[in-house]
């Protein structure tokens, strides 16, 4: 029985000061105890788990496995057969490993088990040449393949867990599967430790069972069946705790003042018609949303998204203008020099043309200029606009571009002391799933096509042995008047990585496949006079080709470069590489980006997964539930912000239903009670407004 509970039944009556413990009951502060008080947790096995984010019993009861393995059977080395997966056991005879392409390495290892010997791969797992050595036991899961035996799971020693239907966690090269289900095992006796924030009432009008009873089936289940029924209600639970958390967040920004810029003036009808094109139906859908939002007295919350080249920066200059026209100042915060210079040079002539004072601020602007910037009407810049000392002349509206590339408090530090209206924009499109939990409070706006005279970009993915083969073709191209980026992953070569670096390459570039054109080359260490020198040359055609690094990711527009070749394209992310893809095709004329990797049977599944998908559709909507599928839902956006704990068991896309439902329940609850308010209070423990954006 609660605190909260006796203080209702028994109100009135004497109480003791403490009440004795009854048997069985939960005590939550027993997860907290550190993962050295289990059996066999020394100092060393508590620093590998520590790395792992596991800390105390309640993390290791928290660690969800990745799936389950079901019982195979069991077969002599001389009956295989086959392609079906099965378990063999035996001694290791003699072990060898061998570097593959792109620091990849194959561990392979002479296995007997006295009817016949075969040999068995493991790649990329070179620690375990120490752990194999000539007479150890061993007992594999996998299927005869390419190699031998193809080993998805092993036991090393006495053991057959893997031969039942067991959890197999996220683990490491330091803590082995086999190891972390021992330590779950040692764990579970503190499940009944776990007081269920959940009122009785929901519980039974959902049918969920109790959190210890789910944390215990997700560990030791019966059946596949048992563990998704333990695994949704404990995801239940969290996205119910987010949705209330949302919530709080929304109904306070509903108490704070912002200024009401009422309806568009004789400005933005002067805006409107400087603009060389029609807006589309989805840029003036967007817009009509960011009216209503700004004509009120409530600060402005929206996330304006949209894939590259959708035209997201002629509506984010619609709201700036909109502070304008009342004698109020706009500003567009990016998080690069590169990317502010380049919106500098959008709108400036706009903003001269309509009578707009326009300035740019970075961290290389002189100290006069700084001083002239801040009583401009629209000021551009980057983090240096939150600097201390910097004191904008009357914030009304604020554009904070690629958002979720600025840390919490500097996004916090743009509005800080001021509530003006504030605009997210990003060019990384959000699953809709996502966009539900993660901007939970924000209004999403989405500019979801480009204009019709955009052509999707034909995108290829070839290996290394027929990049010659790519330059032919690109040289073919830069002959008829074009230009191209060439990306590379590193600035500068390194030792321990066998990356190209952008330097290098095009010095090689210069003397081999392009020796008969312009090669300039821009990455972040470049001085900021160099950066801007070298974009300067690129857009006025004095360059023919840009090799560069991520530093072109976002913002960068030239509409005559038409091609672009990414280098070691399995070394980025999906979202990424649609991003870099986004700085081609922003003209009239057909566009090729072309992707190059190691060869397919080297790469990751994922890692083909991501490239097969960029070839098959330019949808950057398409491409982020993708992204999302092969991310999991556990850390939302891929970025680990401070303040907000990652989901451990909800998988935002595939538990579509259970958000939509946690957000009904989270509407329902007239007054949420105190055990649930305080699991809300835990989890958005030190988050600002944006924590999760």
């Amino acid at each position: 029985m609660t605190a909260l509970r006796r203080q209702t039944v028994f109100a009135g009556l004497d109480q003791p000061t403490a009440w004795p413990a009854t048997r069985g009951r939960p005590q939550p502060q027993r997860l907290a105890i550190e993962l050295d008080a289990l059996p066999g947790v020394g100092a060393t096995v508590k620093r590998k788990l520590a790395k792992l984010g596991l800390v105390t019993v309640g993390d290791l009861l928290e660690h969800r496995p990745r799936r389950y393995e079901a019982a195979v059977e069991e077969v002599s080395i001389a009956s295989l057969h086959g392609g079906e997966e099965v378990a063999i056991a035996g001694e290791v005879l003699s072990v060898s490993k061998r570097p593959l392409r792109g620091r990849r390495s194959m561990i392979t290892a002479r296995i007997d088990d006295g009817t016949a010997a075969i040999s068995a791969a493991w790649f990329n797992q070179p620690w375990l040449e120490q752990q194999l050595r000539p007479g150890v036991r061993v007992r594999l899961r996998g299927k005869p393949g390419r190699y031998g035996f193809d080993v998805r799971s092993h036991d090393i020693g006495e053991g057959d867990a893997t031969a039942d239907f067991a959890p197999v966690y996220p683990a490491s090269e330091e803590i082995t599967p086999k190891r972390m289900r021992g330590l779950v095992a040692a764990a579970l006796g503190h499940v009944a430790d776990y007081f269920d924030a959940l009122p009785a009432g929901l519980r039974e009008r959902e049918r969920l069972p109790l959190k210890r009873d789910a944390l215990f089936a997700i560990h030791h289940p019966e059946s596949e069946h048992e563990a998704e029924t333990g695994r949704a209600r404990l995801a239940f639970e969290e996205l119910l705790l987010l949705q209330i958390g949302i919530a709080r967040r929304a109904a306070e920004r509903e108490r704070t003042l912002a200024p009401a810029l009422g309806r568009p003036g004789e400005l933005i009808d002067r805006y409107r018609a400087t603009l060389p094109f029609a807006l589309t139906p989805y840029q003036e859908q967007a817009i009509r949303e960011l009216d209503a939002d700004l004509a009120r007295a409530v600060p402005m919350q929206r996330l304006l998204q949209g894939d590259v080249g959708s035209g997201k920066t002629v509506v984010a200059l619609y709201a700036i203008l909109r502070a304008v026209e009342h004698g109020r100042q706009g500003a567009l915060m990016a998080p690069t020099e590169t990317l502010a210079e380049q919106h500098f040079l959008t709108i400036e002539g706009i903003c001269a043309e309509l009578g707009v004072s326009c300035a740019l601020l970075t961290s290389a602007s002189p100290k006069k200029t700084r001083v002239d910037a801040l009583g401009a009407d629209v000021v551009v810049g980057t983090h240096a606009l939150i600097q201390e000392g910097v004191e904008l002349r009357d914030l009304a509206v604020a554009v904070v571009d690629e958002q979720h590339r600025f840390g919490v408090e500097q996004r916090k530090a743009l509005a800080q002391g001021r509530a003006p209206h504030v605009l997210h924009m990003t060019a990384t499109p959000i699953p809709r799933t996502l966009a539900l939990t993660v901007y939970g409070d924000l209004s999403v706006s989405e500019i979801a096509k480009p204009p019709a005279s955009r052509k999707p970009i034909v995108t290829s993915w070839i290996d290394e042995s027929q990049a010659s083969e790519a330059y032919t073709r690109l040289t073919r191209l830069l002959r008829e008047g074009r230009q191209a980026y060439v990306v590379c992953p590193l600035v500068e070569a390194s030792e321990t990585t066998l990356a190209r670096a952008a330097e290098e390459e095009a010095e090689r570039l210069r003397r081999a496949e392009l020796r008969d054109f312009r090669v300039g080359c821009l990455h972040g260490r470049m001085k900021p006079d160099a950066r801007r020198t070298v974009m300067a040359q690129f857009n006025a055609r004095e360059l023919d080709v840009l090799v560069a690094t991520t530093v072109i990711e976002v913002g960068v527009d030239v509409p005559n470069a038409t091609v672009m070749i990414v280098q070691e394209a399995d070394r980025f992310g999906l979202a990424q590489l649609h991003q870099l893809r986004g700085r081609v095709g922003r003209g009239g004329e057909q566009s090729y980006c072309l992707l190059v990797s190691r060869a397919k049977d080297e790469l990751s599944e994922t890692a083909q997964t991501r490239l097969e998908s960029l070839v098959a559709t330019t949808d950057g909507f398409e491409l982020a539930e993708v992204d999302l599928d092969l991310r999991g839902g556990g850390q939302l956006l891929g970025t680990r912000q401070h303040g907000v704990s990652d989901l451990r068991f909800a998988h935002i896309r595939r538990d579509r239903v259970l958000l939509e439902r946690a957000r009904t329940v989270s509407q329902e609850l007239d007054d949420v009670p105190v055990p649930l308010a305080d699991a809300v209070d835990e989890l958005f423990a030190g988050a600002d407004p944006d924590a999760l954006a």
